[in-house]
Parts: C-alpha cells; structure tokens; sequence
C-alpha cells in the first residue's frame, strides 16, 4: 500500500478491519510509495547503458514532435482589425439605459433571488433599464434582496410607479411569500424571455458562470431542453480564474494575453484533473502562455458543447445564439465560441443579470392595466420582520423537519417539507381525473380470502415491476384455486432497506432496487410460499409491432432474486419463479400445472380458474381506458389541458413518481396514463426504431394520439438505469415533432427531490 505517509496509519488499519485480516496476512512496506519507480529500474537491469549526452540530444526531437502542425489552432485573431470588428459587432449588444431621477411612469421590477448572488433590473414600458443591482446575498438571499429594495427605493422619485414585479432563482419562493412579489416564475424561461428581447426568434442560451453552465435550446418558442453540468464545473470560468491566478495574474489580462496568440494549444475536452496535466506538459514542451490562455478558452467552450451539452456537432446549435453569464465577458471564451459553432453570436451588456431583466420583461408582459402591485415597498418595507422556527411534520411516515418562517406581514414559508401538507396545506380533494391515483387503488382493490376460506393456505405476490399491471390476473388466478393472496407492504425508504443488502448491481433501476425489499417484506411477515414468475412476453396490443417483449429485467429478475437473496435458502420457504407464457393462454395452463405440480391441483381446476384471470384481467384494462376516455370528456368540458404521463406500470408506485403525478394535478392538469388512451390512435409506420417491446409500442401509440390533440401533452418517466428508455425517448419525441408538440422526459430514481421535476412541469 503507498500514498501519503500522513494517511498510511489510518488506511493500514482500515484495510485489515475490512478485509478481517490477520497481521500475518499484509505486509505493508516502508518505502512502497517508490515502488513504481524501483519496478522501472529493476526492469532496466541487463539493458545495454544510455549516457547522459544521449538521452540529452533527444529532447529537441521529443519537444518537435509536439509541434507538429496537427496539435495546433488557428489563432482567435488572424489580426488586430479583424478584433476591431469583433469589438464593433459586440458593442452593438447594449440595453436602452434610462435616467431614473428623470423618469416619470410606471416601471417593472426583477428580481434574480440566486444561490449566491441577487440581481435586480427595474425597466420601463420599451424595456429600458431605469436601475440596476448585482451583489453577493451573503448566504441570506431575503436579507440581502431588502437591501438592495432599500437601496432602490432611496433612489426613486415620486412619479416613478412599480407597478408590477418578478421574482426568480433559488430563493423565489421565499422571497415571493416574504415580500408579497406579484409573480413567481422559473429561471429558465426569465433566461429565456432577457435572450429573446436581444435577439428576437433566439433558438439557443449558452450560460456560464464560474461554477456551472447550462444551456436552453429553443424551438418554435418553447424552451425545447435543458442540459447543465451537474455534479462537474470541469471548464467553468472558476478554472480560467484559478488558472490566471498561478501566473499571478487577473483574468482579464489572462484572457487580453489569449487573444494575441498565434498558434494556441489544443487542450482537448477533458476534466479540471487532466486539463491541469495537459497544461503542465504544453508548459514544459515550450508553449507560451498566450497560447494556453488561447486553447483553455477554446477547450472550454468544447467542453460545454460536447461533453456537458453532449452535442453531436456545432450545427445543432441554431442559427441565434446568446450567451450570458460571467465567462462571456472574457472575449477570447466569446470569440472561440463564434469559431467551433462558425456563427456570430450576441453577448448583451448586461449578460450578468439577465435572469433579473428577463423577470423584469415578465412584469411588464403579465402587467394587467389598473391593477395595483401586492410588493412590499415603504414603510411596509421598513417595519418588515421574519421569525423562524423548527418542527416536525407528523402528517406521515416522513416526518419532515420543517423550517416555517412567519413574517409581519401575516403570510408564512415553509421549507424542508417533501409535500403540501407539510407546508400547512391539507391535500384538498380535487375532481380533477389523476388516473395514476386510480389505478393504483383499482389494480391493488381485491379482498382476499379468508384463513379459513383459503383450502390450500397463504401464497405471497410482490407488488412489483410487472405485477403492478398484472396483479388482477395473478390475484384471481390463485383466489380461485383456493389460496389466501397476500401481497407485500408499499413501497417506502424503509422496505428498500430491508433487501438492500442484497442488490448486486447499483446500476439497476431503483424498481428492481425496490424487488429485493418486497422480498423481504413477504418473509418478515411469515409467507413461506411466495409466487414471483418470469414473463419474457407480454398480451399483443398493436399486431403490427414487430414482437411482444417484457423488458429483461421484467422477463428474468426473479432470477437475480432467487440467486441473490439467502433468506429464500430457508427450508421452511419457498419459492416459485417460473417461466411463464403470459401471451399463450393455453399453454399457461400447462406450464402452471408443470411448475406448480407439487401442490396438488387439477387440470380442469386450472383451466377455470387461468380462465377468470385472463378475464379480469382484460376487464381492469378495459376500465383503464374508460377513464382515460372519460377524462377526455372532463378536460373538453372544463376547458383544461391534459398531461399524459408515459411511463412502466411499476410507475404509477407513489415511492417511484415521488408524487409527481399529484404535482401536476396540483397545477390544474388532469393526469392521464399511457394505456388510458393509446387505443385512440393507431401508431404511424414505419418507425426508425424496431418495435418489439410491448410498453413502448403502447407509448407510440400514446404519442400519436397525443401529437393530434391540442389539450394534451406528454411527459416521459425514466427509470434511472433503463438502458432500452435509450431508444424509446429518441422516438417519442420524433413522433411529437412531427406535430410541433413539446416533449419532456424526466428521469427520476431513489433520490426524493420534486425541484428539477417541478421546474421542468412549470
């Protein structure tokens, strides 16, 4: 074991903990950080000697090979007046600024609540800028926003009139609730409108900033995507400043020294680890440090676009484009992007606080004549205060610990809480159709037989994966037979837990995840006989599919489960977990009488009672689509839109949508299913993909109908970890843009967390 001496005697014993190791067992060398380095001697030992001079005339011929013409750029520049006319064309980008002692009227109010900053705009009827404020929050984005209100404020003449005010960013909600702003609105569409009212008909929004970057594409005016860096700021302009800064250097004049570059050095697009490394090693074989300056501005607009944005070329930006954010200020990053996407793009002079100028235009856009703004200004203001205070929920199994904040102007804001009710809003019954909600109690509404009704005793079903639309066939199936149906716990944190242990991959998606718990559940309750079957094909829906496959982990997890869960190897329990031909009624009959021969049932038993499953079974499907037809009809009455939320059957599992489906309802949406209605439409053929499973030829079909109607639309549940949702989401959303429909995917897994979901909904 090498690495860090300091960090030896701690990772010495917490290897021989791990592993259960005797002292006998490891040796751990005193000198094993060189032993990389002693190997390489050693290796050399017999090898014919080099002298020093040698190896020193080789140098020129290593250091020319990295100057081959291949590992070089064109420079940002080819001249000063090519540069000038960039300065030119870029100047031209400049808001309308007002003279806010001057002015007289009414005025629109922004505010950028942000994660570490707050920006506000104040404009008037052309959009002009009357007032401006970007500073730090401090960590306190309510405190630091009635500051800058405060400082606003002292500047305003008496004809001035904000009539109408924005808030948006990390804090919105807060600060909406805490000083009565007219509207609350996402980041991404104030984003949207600041870049649209520069450049008119924009169709993509490059921002970067000095921890993250992120991208909206735009089509026919609706934000189409958005990709952002996540976990990674590898190129964000924290690395340009950090960078800039070992040479001791600010950043404006490491990015003045890039644009005079010749020949800038092609850094490629890697992490913020390797691009160090590759920066030393250009060091070393010579390169100057306008050409680093140059090739980092270059490989970090590589780095947005191909491995953040993940774009298959630069044509698939658009043809206008605005960028924003920090690192757009630097005009060797602006200039290299105009070079890779061979367009000329439009840096506004306010790039900075665009999120709090798009607010502002969405103040005066929404602004309703005569109607007077709820903002807290004055002595409102002035006598302003805020309480805060910690408690537990207690409505449910959660227990949030909530923060509730009360402020003197009666209204309050809550935090920390996973639901409404958590927020002191009890779920209000809606008659708004959520057919996720119906079937969930509809597929799991059966009553089992009573101990002392069930001949043949107590058999357990996981509700799992498949079984959460199938469970109607299997529940008849064994009531009929005489077996007291038992079916595991829903699903929770706390019943994941109970197998987790037991999963033997963390790439599976988190419905498989969830399998082993519902396993386990059946066991801690004392079934000893539990009913799992593989089902490699599903009931044909649409004959002109290409084939009828149950995704792999449906078709085969029962297996994962019997090789991987030791609780099963009790003698007391057992378990089945047969291949079965649900597609083949006749041949099920067969097959069950195979694998469930040692309990005794007879032929024409079986063939009654597989007979009532496939029954109700079709008639709880035929009840699916009556709903879904139904909710037709209440969303044509009402005058409402409708979300058809694609997804598995496992989806409609409140611990896997997370309650997005009642996230929705709550923004007055009727929720629809995929099956509820995709026997409306008949699918356009032919496909680009080969369709052979039976849930996406059911989510083409959904589409179809879907892209003809102009109350619905559609969003797509995926599954972490569904490697096949690959091809089905590329489909989909050709179907919907054949039509001009908007497509929404939202990947969702064991992380309960609504905001990226909430914001992609709004």
């Amino acid at each position: 074991l090498g690495g860090p001496l300091h960090f030896l005697s701690e990772l010495r014993q917490r290897f021989i903990e791990t592993l259960k190791l005797a002292e006998t067992n490891v040796i751990f060398p005193e000198d094993s950080q060189y032993f990389v380095a002693l190997g390489a001697a050693m290796s050399a030992q017999g090898e014919e000697p080099y002298s020093f001079e040698c190896l020193y005339e080789r140098v020129p011929a290593i250091y020319n090979l990295r100057n081959q013409d291949n590992d070089k750029l064109e420079p940002l520049f080819a001249n000063q007046a090519e540069y000038e006319e960039f300065q030119h064309r870029h100047a031209q980008h400049k808001v309308k600024r007002v003279d806010l002692t001057a002015y007289a009227g009414n005025a629109y109010l922004g505010i950028d609540a942000g994660s570490t900053t707050t920006k506000l705009a104040l404009i008037d009827e052309q959009g002009g800028l009357l007032y401006s404020h970007y500073g730090s929050n401090m960590g306190s984005p309510l405190e630091s926003t009635i500051a800058a209100l405060k400082a606003l404020y002292s500047k305003l003449n008496d004809r001035v009139k904000i009539v109408n005010s924005t808030v948006t960013g990390y804090g919105e909600h807060l600060i909406k609730a805490a000083l009565k702003v007219d509207i609350g609105e996402i980041e991404t569409v104030a984003h949207y409108k600041a870049a649209d009212f520069f450049l008119p008909g924009v169709n993509f929004v490059l921002d970067i900033g000095g921890q993250d970057m992120k991208s909206l594409i735009v089509r026919d005016g609706v934000i189409d995507s958005i990709k952002l860096n996540e976990a990674c700021s590898s190129g964000c302009g924290s690395f340009i400043e950090t960078f800039a800064a070992s040479l001791k250097m600010t950043v404006q004049e490491f990015a003045r020294i890039g644009l005079e570059s010749k020949k800038p050095v092609d850094l490629g697009t890697r992490c913020t680890v390797f691009m160090n490394s590759k920066v030393k090693q250009a060091q070393k074989e010579g390169a100057s440090v306008a050409d680093i300056a140059a090739g980092i501005s270059v490989s970090v607009i590589k780095n947005a676009l191909f491995k953040v944005i993940r774009l298959r070329s630069a044509e698939d930006l658009g043809a206008k484009i605005v960028v924003q954010g920090g690192t757009f200020y630097n005009d060797a990053v602006l200039r290299a992007l105009e070079q890779i996407s061979g367009r000329e793009v439009v840096r506004p002079d306010i790039a900075g606080i665009m999120g709090a100028f798009g607010a502002a235009l969405i103040a005066r856009e929404r602004y309703v004549a005569g109607s007077a703004s709820t903002l807290l200004q004055g002595a409102e203001l002035a006598q302003f205060s805020a309480e805060t205070r910690l408690k537990r929920c207690g409505l449910c199994g959660n227990n949030c610990l909530v923060t509730q904040k009360a402020f003197s102007n009666g209204s309050r804001f809550f935090s920390g809480n996973r639901c409404e009710r958590g927020a002191g809003q009890e779920k209000v019954k809606s008659d708004i159709p959520n057919i996720y909600e119906f079937k969930y109690k509809r597929v799991f509404n059966y009553k089992p037989l009573t101990k002392d009704a069930a001949k043949r005793g107590v058999i357990g079903l996981p509700r799992v994966l498949n079984i959460y639309e199938d469970y109607p066939f299997w529940f008849t199936l064994f009531t009929r037979l005489g077996y007291r149906v038992v079916i595991s716990g829903r699903s929770s944190k706390a019943l994941y837990e109970l197998g987790m242990d037991t999963i033997p991959s963390e790439s599976v998606c988190y419905p498989a995840k969830l399998v082993h718990g519902h396993i386990a559940d059946l066991v801690k309750k004392g079934i000893n006989k539990i009913f799992y079957p593989c089902i490699p094909f599903n009931i044909p829906e649409d004959l002109q599919a290409n084939n009828k496959y149950n995704c792999p982990i449906v078709t085969s997890y029962p297996e994962t489960i019997n090789a991987n869960m030791d609780l099963l190897r009790d003698s007391r329990v057992t378990f089945y977990h047969p291949f079965l031909p649900l597609d083949m009624p006749k041949r099920m009959v067969r097959r069950l009488l195979e694998e469930l021969a040692s309990e005794g049932i007879g032929k024409g038993e079986m063939v009654a009672a597989v007979r009532a499953a496939y029954a109700e079974l079709a008639r709880y499907k035929q009840e699916v689509r009556q709903k879904g037809e139904e909710a037709l009809d209440y969303i044509a009455a009402h005058g409402i839109k409708g979300i058809v939320l694609t997804g598995r059957p496992y989806h409609i599992d409140p611990e896997i949508n997370h309650g997005i489906p009642e996230m929705i309802q709550s923004f007055g949406f009727a929720v629809l299913s995929e099956e509820s209605i995709a026997h409306l439409a008949k699918v356009e053929r032919p496909l680009r993909v080969v369709d052979q499973w039976v849930y996406h030829s059911r989510l083409y079909a959904a589409a179809s109908f879907i892209a003809t109607q102009k109350d619905l639309e559609l969003v797509q549940l995926n599954s972490f970890g569904c490697g096949i949702d690959a091809i089905s989401t590329d489909q989909v959303k050709e179907i919907l843009d054949r039509y001009g429909k908007i497509y929404t995917a939202l990947k969702i897994d064991e992380i309960n967390n609504l905001g990226a979901a909430r914001i992609r909904i709004r």
